[in-house]
């Protein structure tokens, strides 16, 4: 089921980022309101278009979610791989994107901290950023 959902999740988000698929949504809506006069602007005339819009607006946050899942792990997978493969890196990195935003948000604090005088600019081994690292 996953490989059937993602197979049709990947094409209709490359669908969708087409411009074409403006195009010809950006057509109905023109469509749509050229038909106006004709149905007297009638309550049927505006649910058309909302429940159009509604559902198809649904459907693509689903596809989008995941996509951006799919995209979001698949980043992080190689994040992991080059702070593996680097000797200089801290491997208490891997895994972080799994802390509270909070957890993170101080863990990049102490980063930034750590490297914001110039001239201590090789400095990346911070005691702060090790702490913060060890606690979580």
């Amino acid at each position: 089921m996953d490989k059937i959902f993602t197979g049709i999740a990947t094409k209709c988000a490359q669908l969708m980022g087409q411009p074409l698929a403006f195009i010809i949504s950006a057509l109905f809506i023109v469509v749509w309101a050229v038909s106006g006069p004709f149905m007297h602007y009638s309550d049927t005339w505006q649910l058309i278009v909302n429940t159009a819009t509604t559902v198809l607006t649904f459907l693509a946050v689903f596809l989008i979610q995941n996509s951006q899942n799919r995209d979001g792990a698949a980043m992080q997978a190689k994040l992991d791989e080059i702070i593996r493969a680097l000797d200089k890196a801290r491997v208490e990195f891997v895994g972080i994107e799994h802390l509270t935003d909070a957890q993170i948000a101080r863990i990049r604090e102490a980063l930034e901290a750590d490297i914001k005088d110039e001239d201590n600019k090789q400095k990346t081994a911070a005691p702060s950023v090790e702490r913060l690292l060890a606690r979580y």
